[in-house]
């Protein structure tokens, strides 16, 4: 994806750090963990299992989840971690992050784009702009972009129908190992008498070879800013993805309520697909029918207002970070910087 945008230097004053006392962030790291671990319990009982779930999983497939990256609390930018009392500095080798160290600040010393200061650690913000500075800049203008658009509510879920059209007449297997609420020909009929139109690059890429030329949209890498509204459901989840390319940056609540509303969507995401997800306890949002479509919307237009409040969350990291960070050196005339994730 790559937008081309000229570099200007923040004029937005920068506000004063603000300092945690080593009781307070201590206790927020805990409740975080607490809430992670909950949240990826049942990946964690059946992955040494090798037990599947169709739904769940794509939290942990799709998206790039590790559980113990997941549990770290992050404070966000503009915040210093106080040292506690009696704190000796790290020494050369520190304890792994992941170990549940005896001493928290001086494991988190050791994390990446991390910095020490005389009040204690802080997100090194000019260091991390410096490595991930393209990354930041591009979401920052996806996510405003998405949020100045009003959101599009006639899809009526069809991304996953039109990814297995025509499966059976073709040979290939469908892409989750449960069955279809109305077969293979019922799923083609519905597929075929319903316009479609999503906007979503990263679910169009899936669309069978058959369904493609059906999508009134040919939604693209380079497109997907200019397409991308909130509205709709994959936009939604993805606000997941864009908390942990931000990650160390973004503050772990955020991360966590990103994550916790990406899962509401991946349920109602496969309630309204052609999969049959009885098997989970589950009733189907049947959107063949007026009353399920009726009834997407609904979860649309929820879904929609939920990550409106995230996706400005974010868009302020992106803000605060670039403004914490050192101004670019201006662009040379004529000249634009192209940036790419």
């Amino acid at each position: 994806m790559p937008p081309t945008a000229t570099a200007t230097a923040s004029t937005t004053p920068v506000a004063a750090p603000v300092v945690l006392a080593a009781e307070d962030w201590t206790a927020r790291e805990r409740a975080h963990a607490e809430r992670a671990d909950a949240f990826t319990a049942g990946w964690r009982e059946r992955k040494p299992l090798g037990e599947k779930h169709a739904i769940e999983d794509f939290l942990f497939t799709y998206y790039p989840t590790r559980p113990a990256q997941l549990r770290r609390w992050h404070p966000g930018p503009g915040v210093v971690l106080a040292r506690p009392t009696g704190h000796v500095r790290a020494p050369g080798t520190a304890p792994r992050p992941d170990d549940e160290p005896a001493d928290p600040y001086a494991a988190r010393a050791a994390w990446r784009w991390y910095r020490e200061t005389p009040e204690g650690l802080t997100l090194d913000a000019d260091a991390f702009v410096a490595d991930r500075g393209d990354t930041v800049r591009y979401l920052r203008a996806l996510l405003a972009a998405t949020a100045s658009r009003p959101g599009r509510f006639g899809c009526f879920g069809l991304h996953e129908w039109a990814m297995v059209y025509r499966d059976r007449a073709t040979g290939r297997d469908h892409r989750h190992p449960l069955p279809l609420r109305l077969g293979h020909a019922g799923t083609d009929r519905v597929v075929e008498s319903h316009p479609v139109q999503c906007s979503h690059f990263d679910a169009f890429r899936f669309f069978t070879p058959e369904a493609g030329p059906l999508n009134r949209l040919q939604p693209t890498r380079e497109t997907q800013p200019a397409l991308e509204q909130p509205g709709c459901l994959h936009a939604t989840m993805d606000l997941y993805k864009w908390a942990l390319k931000l990650t160390p940056a973004v503050p772990g609540d955020l991360v966590l309520d990103c994550f916790e509303l990406a899962r509401d969507v991946r349920v109602v995401d496969m309630q309204a697909s052609p999969y049959d997800v009885s098997s989970y306890g589950l009733d189907p949002v049947a959107i063949e029918t007026p009353e399920g479509k009726a009834e997407y919307v609904r979860h649309q237009r929820e879904f929609a207002e939920r990550g409106a409040v995230l996706r400005e969350r974010l868009l302020a990291v992106c803000e605060a970070l670039l403004d914490r960070a050192q101004p670019e050196p201006a662009p040379a005339p004529e000249v634009s910087a192209t940036t790419s994730r």
